[in-house]
């Protein structure tokens, strides 16, 4: 089962590394234009060096600050962006999420949601462990509505508490012809932006891109 994980990148990494190729080129150019001052002082008259030559690299560098520019106007409007962004989702924090992802099962059963397929006669929930391997299979509604899945198994055994991944797979005349990711409900825990976007931390370590949500309510 793939759960997000946040990166570890600082969100200041941007930042720092335009910051740092900019001093960089602003170095290189200006041992550039000591070497090119020195070459044309020391160059020799009867073959002087052609100046089309040092044109071609004065653009280059200018060229390549001008992007290191831009990357850092960029990187500030993505963070500013992201703030504003968070402003908004800080309300979340505390309510229910929707979307596609894994989910903590405790004991108590959850709810999915499902799209339908206008083709398909016959759907099914795979369920996965933490490894990602099939631990069972139970059929569902063939229709676009919530329903439970009880985290028992066939004996009506409870499986043990953990996250678990949920797919669906969509068959018609008992052939396989889609599968789609399940959605549940899961409760925001966290909200962190990291590298210019917004990750909600959910229960068991789940970390959820808020691009995904759904939709979010209260609490049940």
């Amino acid at each position: 089962m793939d759960v997000a994980t946040i990166p570890q990148t600082s969100q200041t990494a941007g930042t720092s590394a335009a910051s740092e190729d900019r001093t960089m080129i602003n170095s290189d150019f200006q041992t550039f234009l000591t070497m090119l001052t020195t070459q044309m002082q020391n160059q020799d008259p009867l073959n002087p060096m052609e100046s089309t030559e040092f044109a071609t690299q004065l653009a280059t560098f200018s060229g390549v600050e001008q992007q290191v520019r831009t990357n850092e106007l960029l990187g500030s409007l993505q963070d500013s962006m992201a703030l504003s962004s968070m402003g908004q989702i800080a309300g979340w924090i505390g309510m229910d999420a929707r979307a596609e992802m894994p989910m903590a099962f405790d004991g108590e059963p959850l709810t999915l949601y499902a799209s339908d397929n206008a083709l398909a006669d016959r759907m099914e929930l795979v369920v996965t462990d933490a490894d990602g391997q099939t631990l069972q299979r139970v059929a569902i509604p063939a229709t676009e509505t919530a329903f439970a899945w009880a985290g028992v198994t066939t004996d009506g055994e409870p499986l043990p508490s953990g996250v678990y991944g949920f797919h669906v797979e969509y068959f018609r005349d008992d052939e396989p012809i889609d599968t789609q990711p399940a959605q549940g409900y899961a409760r925001i825990e966290e909200a962190q932006i990291v590298n210019g976007d917004i990750w909600l931390s959910m229960p068991g370590g789940v970390q959820v891109n808020a691009s995904l949500v759904q939709a979010v309510r209260d609490p049940i």
